[in-house]
């Protein structure tokens, strides 16, 4: 079974011990060194010249990129490349519908797309968004995990900004392979690994570490901490997912006009890739977005700039064309895929805006009763939960396009029948 890597909190002990000096009036003479102590000695030194190697580490005790450049000099250097992903747009103005389907929220007015995962700790500082706690942090500094175990889950609740002031480093080597690249990828925050349950050991690391931070999560009402709405493969799936959300009665957010209860999903690739209809779990995300290659001197490694498939003709061949043949098929067929997604969620998004201000002018006029409201505030939370699991997946249908489809069909319908009780 493969272990879990799960790290605990620090405890440092410090112990300290009196020697008792004795004098006595014969010359002591020095003990030979025996064969034993020599041993000894020879590890005692092996050991602390290996010490003398290790990258120094920052105030959190995390090893940062920079510290590994001279062992892993090629990762290093391609994940410094994600720099150059800098550019983002609103989605905000890309997509209007979505300043009234997210009314009452902060992505109502600030949701830009994501940059380069070296952006991370810095975007999540510069949104207008309110964030009044750290919780929100959680997914975009690896400091987060080792403030997590220093200071408990306490530290879910603390304000966001006495928690940014002890953070440092973006999204980085430590998420994926904590201080030690050497044994590969292993996820680190606990969330995930109690999320996928008795799965572990039949998910490959590789996805697992990007699993952690791509994913649907909540914030418990209770404590605030991150947690997951199911526990293993087979509740991991939008069906499941909206039953626990309704059974516990979560809520995100209240839209301030219908009154309406509803779900803000994040950012649900894990659960996409690995869902129903999936044509991509058996692979890993490495496979699919980091390219295997070699430097100038043919040294071979694994590029650590994330990129699309489509944009690498190494990925290209060596991964997608094994299954789906010619890359130029499989290029046609992706960018079909995602447009006809594209176009299914703005035509899904409109149906919902106008859901939205359809009951909105139900509940001002007075001539619906409280049960009438409700029965279709409950299909407007769901048919919107559904709409919203494609809009902010990231792949546009091409992580998993059944799935995708069957999801704007489901919003389409619940939104139909909501439609139909308004007069």
């Amino acid at each position: 079974m493969r272990k879990k890597r799960v790290l605990l909190s620090a405890m440092v002990l410090t112990v300290c011990f009196v020697g008792m000096n004795v004098f006595a009036e014969a010359e002591t003479e020095t003990p030979p060194v025996t064969e034993a102590a020599a041993e000894e000695t020879t590890e005692a030194a092996a050991e602390k010249a290996a010490k003398a190697d290790e990258p120094e580490t920052n105030s959190l005790g995390i090893v940062m990129a920079e510290q590994w450049s001279e062992k892993y000099p090629n990762e290093v250097e391609s994940y410094m490349k994600n720099k150059d992903n800098s550019e983002a747009y609103s989605y905000v103005e890309a997509h209007p519908e979505i300043a009234t389907l997210y009314e009452g929220m902060g992505f109502a007015f600030d949701y830009n797309s994501a940059r380069g995962h070296s952006y991370t700790l810095e975007d999540v500082q510069a949104t207008t968004r309110p964030h009044a706690l750290s919780n929100c942090l959680a997914c975009k500094t690896a400091d987060y995990v080792a403030l997590l175990n220093k200071y408990g889950t306490d530290f879910y609740s603390m304000s966001f900004e006495d928690a940014v002031a002890e953070m440092e480093e973006p999204i980085t080597c430590y998420d994926c392979h904590t201080n030690d690249p050497s044994e590969g990828p292993a996820p680190i925050r606990q969330a995930m690994i109690n999320a996928v349950g008795d799965d572990y050991d039949s998910i490959s690391p590789s996805t697992l570490a990007c699993a952690q931070c791509h994913n649907e999560y909540y914030f418990e009402p209770e404590n605030k901490s991150v947690d997951h709405p199911y526990r293993g493969l087979d509740e991991m799936n939008p069906d499941a997912i909206l039953a626990y959300y309704n059974e516990i009665g979560f809520t995100d957010y209240q839209n301030p006009r219908t009154l309406t209860n509803q779900i803000k999903v994040q950012h649900p690739e894990f659960e996409t890739v690995m869902g129903e209809g999936s044509a991509h779990k058996t692979m890993t995300c490495a496979q699919c977005h980091m390219e295997k290659t070699e430097d100038a001197d043919g040294n071979a490694y694994t590029s650590h700039y994330w990129v699309s498939p489509l944009a690498s003709e190494s990925i290209m061949e060596n991964t997608c064309v094994t299954c789906h043949g010619d890359a130029d098929i499989v290029t046609a067929k992706v960018t079909a895929t995602q447009a006809a997604v594209t176009a299914r969620e703005t035509e899904v998004g409109e149906l919902l805006k106008e859901l939205t201000d359809k009951l909105a002018e139900a509940v001002e006029s007075g001539e619906y009763s409280e049960d009438e409201l409700e029965e279709i505030r409950a299909l407007n939370r769901d048919a919107q939960f559904y709409w919203d699991f494609v809009f902010v997946e990231n792949s546009e249908g091409a992580h998993n396009s059944l799935l995708s489809r069957n999801c704007l069909d489901k919003s389409q319908e619940l939104a139909g029948e909501a439609m139909a009780l308004l007069k």
